[in-house]
């Protein structure tokens, strides 16, 4: 192993590049190599972090070219830089071997340079006053974090040199290194603190040198002079040119159409087409730049798994993440162990038999065998999911047993469960109230027939008990969820799939007066055809086995819709797709320094990178989308299609609820509404967090924009603004509903529905689809039969084994296993979750501004107080729909929970 000398043994010279000529005519300066002589400083020990430290450190040999502040001469103070570093929790030998040879370069001064910046300007250079040093000394920093390193680097710093604003920092290693912070000790004013929590790339990949602003929040008209080159510089770097194929060490951040979902080149049947533009309006991904495919100009050739997509550096998941996430979970699936599923159930992939073929999933799992056990290697599945029991020679592969069931099995039968999934399961933002009758489509009459609905007011009058239709109108009784004509324009393409049978269903629920929501009746629609004029079928729950069993199919493909809007619509666009445009606006127009960049930062972790993965192998052609939902190769034109009538303003939780009825305004109730169904879990915990959300953003922005004018003078917020409408969704950028922002309440409501979109929404329909999907019969992802109707030659088979045709309508084995596998991982927390108001102890000093760390406390407290006041509703016995005998708690909505599949826990961000 290489040997360490004492630092003083060495004396150099070397070449960096962080010091700046004058401006230029557009005012950006511009970062040019330099060279200077280091005089070598002894050995130090890094372990700074507060006063006390610093004041001990004066007294000990490290110190012992002058104190860190002279107290002898006014015209010069010596203060010190600790530089805190994340090197990796799990190393090769190769990488010990790596971090031995940087210790010894940081040690003697030839690793990392960093140029201090004042706030105040240098006559001479017209920019920032500066001095420059380069980092001495290593030693690991004693404490749990074993994969933490602290080094020092000492500045002979002017007496006039002002408050320290920004630093330049240059990596002059061969590879990157993720730096946490920098503190600068010996000014008056106490340790000053340079969050960073960023990637700094290596001179050789790029010349440029990092700037670190310090933790201090301001405006843009607010920016001291010495600081102002450098805030348009850094926002400059990011934006890139448009042009060319992405590296990986870059930051990047630009916009692009969805067009690499795929791949001609590989095969024609997996050509899709283009999402975003005229035809097909849709939100904007992050862009790679990688060449366009041979086969058509428009695509975007792919990155296959499992090679990494280009997202900006700093998007890319930290190890904790990655080992979660990437080797342990959704790469080790969908690049070995769904193969291995495959070849375990045999290339036949049968349907389930009967349900005790569903029951051994759990009980007795299925074996995969010897030769297997190689390819699956290290990347087996952990966490809840897949319980690993090694017997003789093989692996047995265990599902965790879904919440759904867990308590009472047969619960998924019963037309209660079914009507309470929809106020608390995974999907429960599509019901709505039923405003009118009859119902009617707004699809165009000439191809899709009449729009009247097929379920009349006679049929429904059956199933009141005595109440007209227009009283339960009235009294607001009658609720729907309705997916025709969201669906029906692609039912003919879905069903001319192999093993895809789907209709475009319409449920009506009657909401009775001792507070139970439930199905009345179901109509399920298919295109009309020539041949047959009968394309509505209408189905209740009867009285008899036969209809009994109808019903229950009728249930299934009402299902399978939600499954597929849920999936598509209310989880991937609405959530995933619809927020990545405000993630790059955020980096591209808000300074690092901008109090909003800093309000967003937490609520945009990982969300670029996850949904890059699901480009890669879960929304693309051939992907598991695709392979195990109804649409299958239409499923991202169906969401598409959705997104036409997406609108900003409406993804406000009081607007959503408003919209569909489900709550009316009411200024005496706590939120400014009343909820039409008191018992609605998802919306009455759902306002709890809006509310916190919206009081924490207001303090904050109200904090900051005290002036009447200063939202519409704030230069970097509107270029924000502006470019979220007309770049990121600009398919949308017309559209007269988008929020006006001249004001600070108008620039709290974007934000709190932006927060909210981020955290509490994506939460409430992520973090329970395993705990509701897991049980296949209870939420089929897709349909493979029509429900046999009595002219059908299979309707004899029907009533001899209804068993069977329920059974064999569901996904297959090998669906099924997909399914159940994406679901788990999609619905687990990995163990460096951050969540909604909790603070990384890393990233604890993310703003010098002590009334905003007071209000971010009382957010805390906050979000605290509502865990405790859902945790008494799911106590509440007057509750149904999240309390009684088989009844999961509805626990989506609780702020924190611990890692793995919980069926809890709103983290910051879309992060899974």
């Amino acid at each position: 192993m290489l040997a360490l000398k004492p630092v003083s043994q060495f004396k150099s010279s070397f070449s960096g590049n962080v010091l700046r000529r004058p401006s230029p005519p557009n005012g950006v300066p511009r970062l040019v190599p330099f060279s200077w002589t280091v005089r070598a400083k002894p050995l130090v020990r890094a372990v700074i972090s507060d006063d006390k430290a610093v004041d001990s450190a004066k007294k000990s040999s490290s110190f012992n070219d002058g104190p860190l502040v002279s107290g002898s001469s006014s015209s010069v103070k010596e203060v010190r830089a600790v530089v805190t570093i994340r090197k990796k929790i799990k190393e090769k030998i190769t990488d010990k071997l790596e971090n031995q040879w940087e210790l010894f370069m940081n040690g003697i001064g030839r690793g990392i340079l960093i140029q201090l910046i004042s706030e105040e300007i240098d006559p001479v250079t017209n920019s920032g006053k500066s001095v420059e040093t380069s980092v001495r000394g290593w030693l690991p920093k004693p404490s749990e974090h074993t994969h933490i390193l602290e080094y020092a680097a000492d500045f002979t710093v002017p007496s006039d040199f002002g408050k320290p604003g920004a630093i330049l920092i240059t990596n002059l290693h061969g590879k990157e290194f993720h730096l946490l912070e920098i503190v600068i000790h010996g000014f008056d004013e106490g340790p000053i603190f340079f969050p960073a929590n960023t990637w700094i790339h290596s001179r050789n990949d790029n010349p440029e040198s990092r700037i670190i602003f310090r933790n201090q929040a301001c405006l843009p008209s607010q920016t001291p002079p010495g600081l102002k080159d450098l805030r348009r510089e850094d926002l400059l770097s990011v934006r890139g040119s448009g042009k060319g194929k992405r590296k990986a060490h870059e930051r990047i951040y630009d916009y692009d159409v969805y067009n690499e979902l795929g791949n001609p080149d590989k095969d024609e049947d997996l050509a899709r087409p283009v999402l975003g533009g005229e035809e097909r309006p849709y939100p904007r991904r992050c862009r790679t730049g990688r060449p366009p495919t041979k086969t058509d100009p428009r695509s975007e050739t792919r990155i296959e798994k499992p090679h990494p997509v280009y997202v900006p550096r700093d998007e890319a998941f930290e190890e904790i993440k990655q080992d979660t996430f990437s080797a342990g979970r959704l790469k080790a699936l969908l690049h070995n162990l769904v193969p291995l599923i495959a070849a375990t159930l045999s290339s036949s992939d049968k349907p389930f038999t009967c349900f005790s073929d569903i029951d051994k999933l759990y009980n007795d799992g299925f074996i995969v065998r010897d030769d297997e056990q190689g390819e699956l290697g290290d990347n087996l599945f952990t966490g809840n999911m897949m319980k690993q029991v090694l017997s003789v020679g093989q692996k047995l592969l265990k599902y965790e047993i879904p919440a759904v069931i867990r308590r009472d099995r047969f619960s998924w039968l019963r037309d209660n469960e079914f009507a309470r999934q929809a106020l608390a399961g995974v999907n429960p933002v599509n019901i709505e109230i039923l405003k009118e009758f009859p119902i009617l489509s707004k699809l165009d009459p000439a191809i899709y027939g009449p729009p009247e609905s097929a379920i009349t007011k006679e049929l429904i009058e059956q199933e009141l008990h005595g109440m007209s239709v227009d009283k339960a109108i009235e009294e607001k009784r009658l609720f729907i969820l309705d997916f025709h004509d969201m669906l029906l324009p692609f039912i003919k393409r879905m069903n001319d799939l192999p093993g895809r049978k789907a209709y475009a269903s319409r449920t009506v629920f009657f909401y009775n007066k001792n507070g139970a929501l439930t199905p009345i009746a179901i109509e399920l629609s298919l295109p009309p055809t020539h041949f047959s004029s009968r394309n509505k079928y209408v189905y209740t729950h009867g009285h008899d086995a036969t209809t009994h069993w109808i019903w229950k199919l009728a249930k299934a493909h009402v299902c399978s819709n939600d499954a597929g809007v849920h999936q598509l619509v209310n989880h991937w666009l609405k959530t995933h797709a619809c927020m990545e445009p405000y993630i790059i606006a955020t980096h591209r127009q808000l300074s690092s320094m901008h109090p909003i960049y800093k309000l967003l930062h937490p609520h945009m972790r990982y969300t670029l990178e996850i949904n890059a993965l699901a480009r890669q192998s879960l929304i693309n052609g051939g992907g598991i989308i695709e392979a195990c939902f109804s649409p299958g190769r239409y499923a991202m034109e169906i969401s598409a299609a959705a997104y036409e009538n997406w609108r900003f303003d409406m993804e406000a939780l009081p607007a959503d609820l408003i919209r569909r009825g489900m709550a009316v305004e009411d200024p005496s109730e706590p939120f400014g509404l009343k909820l039409v169904i008191e018992d609605y879990p998802y919306a009455a915990d759902g306002l709890l967090i809006w509310s916190a959300i919206k009081e924490w953003v207001e303090s904050y922005v109200e904090h900051f924009y005290s002036e009447p004018d200063s939202v519409t003078s704030d230069i970097e917020l509107q270029a924000w603004w502006d470019e979220i409408k007309n770049r990121g969704h600009y398919d949308k950028r017309n559209e007269p509903w988008w929020p006006k922002l001249d004001t600070k309440e108008d620039l709290s409501g974007i934000l709190t529905t932006m927060i909210w979109v981020a955290s509490g929404q994506h939460a409430a329909v992520n973090f329970g689809q395993y705990p509701f999907g897991g049980y296949v019969p209870n939420r089929p992802t897709l349909m493979r039969k029509l429900i046999p109707q009595e002219t059908d030659p299979d309707f004899e088979k029907f009533i001899h084994n209804p068993q069977h045709t329920f059974l064999s309508s569901l996904p297959t084995k090998l669906q099924a296993t997909k399914v159940m596998a994406v679901q788990d991982t999609l619905s687990t927390h990995s163990p460096d979750e951050e969540y909604l108001g909790q603070m990384n102890q890393l990233h604890r000093n993310w703003i010098n501004d002590h009334e905003v760390l007071k209000m971010f406390e009382k957010f805390s407290a906050k979000l605290g107080e509502i865990e405790e006041i859902i945790n008494k509703r799911n106590k509440d016995v007057r509750l149904k729909n999240r309390t009684g005998a088989g009844i999961p708690p509805y626990e989506l909505l609780l702020p924190s929970s611990g890692p793995g599949v919980t069926g809890r826990g709103i983290p910051n961000s879309i992060s899974i």
